[in-house]
């Protein structure tokens, strides 16, 4: 439900009442993954999607239900001959949605902690006995945990750090509770949904191109940032769609500046005095994706330039230069959707190949690099 905590945040504001219906658990071809929501108010409004409109008339009938009877339900969707055009579900997957009254508790902290950027995990119990279900925990990264599972302790306690892990690597899914942390011997399922900051993307070079790979890079999610040396060039007039615009020599700034492993470094300067130190300090910090602008020629040169001064083999096979995908791209537009898609296939573990005629999976499990999910993200 951190997917819509905006809207939902907005909600809590203006003291309506809502249900949200949560995708706990997907199996073969589903278009939306756990945590995706959908959530009605009293009145009958909507937001978000848990299928990608397959489901979406079934499970708005079970939150009108919830808001109803304030019961929590969980209710498998999956294709058959008989209800594939009840429900629409035609893509021939399963999923698992949890559908709960919102009503206090912790849930109006969980929403405000992801609207304000700030990092929480919501861990709520999908399976398990029927008093259980739906209850839940906001878990912050220090350990600290507010509400309660059915006022069990250790429950709490071995919730909380199970939640606190999949905090830790920026993740939402699902994860089992053995016997040592259940009630009665009974094991339960958690849905942990992590909020954490956007992941940054930062782009060096204040040209045409960057402009419009800043308006791709806050479409996929990301914080952010141009840095260019020239002071002409990088004004916020100029990129009024960046988070920051940093007057700086590329490499110091990137020295300087905190990243992590879902952090994205699009180069554009095009020039070796900038790309040579810059492409030093990035080929050896932990992040997700180092992208380079040039021809092959440029791409060439550039890679021995960067021998000389010591960067080995091994951190020349992370970069990506000529940055992006072959599109045909031509115009600055064109050439920052490249970059987005290469991005992209880099965090899920896609090929970038055509899917007509291909037999790869549409959805992927896992990134190939240390991107991990974005928030939402992740």
């Amino acid at each position: 439900m951190l997917d819509i905590a905006e809207e939902l945040h907005r909600w809590v504001e203006q003291g309506r009442d809502f249900a949200v219906a949560t995708v706990v658990a997907v199996g073969g071809s589903a278009p939306r993954q756990p945590g995706a929501a959908l959530a009605v108010d009293g009145e009958g409004t909507a937001i978000g999607s848990v299928s990608g409109g397959c489901v979406e008339g079934a499970v708005y009938d079970l939150c009108v239900q919830a808001l109803e009877d304030g019961r929590t339900v969980v209710e498998r969707f999956g294709y058959s001959d008989e209800d594939a055009f009840a429900v629409g579900l035609t893509c021939g997957g399963i999923i698992d949605i949890l559908v709960t009254p919102v009503r206090g508790g912790v849930f109006p902290a969980a929403l405000a902690a992801a609207v304000a950027g700030e990092a929480a995990a919501l861990a709520r119990i999908v399976s398990g006995p029927d008093d259980l279900l739906g209850e839940a925990l906001l878990v912050r990264p220090d350990g600290s945990y507010e509400g309660r599972l059915g006022g069990h302790p250790e429950l709490d306690r071995t919730a909380a750090g199970e939640a606190r892990a999949m905090l830790d690597a920026g993740r939402t899914g699902t994860v089992e509770i053995g016997e040592d942390g259940s009630r009665c011997g009974q094991p339960l399922t958690l849905l942990v949904e992590s909020s954490v900051p956007a992941p940054r993307m930062i782009v060096f070079g204040a040209i045409d191109f960057a402009a419009a790979l800043v308006r791709v890079g806050k479409f996929l999610g990301y914080h952010v940032t141009v840095c260019d040396a020239r002071p002409v060039f990088a004004t916020p007039a100029r990129f009024p769609e960046a988070d920051e615009v940093v007057v700086e020599w590329p490499h110091r700034y990137l020295e300087s500046t905190e990243v992590d492993g879902r952090t994205v470094l699009c180069v554009l300067t095009h020039d070796a005095k900038f790309d040579v130190p810059l492409l030093r300090v990035a080929l050896r910090l932990p992040v997700a994706y180092v992208g380079a602008m040039g021809s092959r020629r440029t791409h060439l040169d550039r890679n021995e330039r960067l021998r000389e001064v010591g960067v080995t083999e091994i951190e020349l096979a992370r970069l990506r230069s000529p940055i992006g995908l072959d599109l045909g791209a031509r115009t600055p537009e064109e050439t920052a959707l490249s970059i987005g898609a290469e991005i992209v296939a880099h965090r899920r573990g896609g090929t970038g190949a055509s899917l007509t005629g291909a037999h790869t999976p549409i959805h992927h499990d896992g990134p190939r690099g240390p991107l991990g999910r974005i928030g939402s993200v992740a």
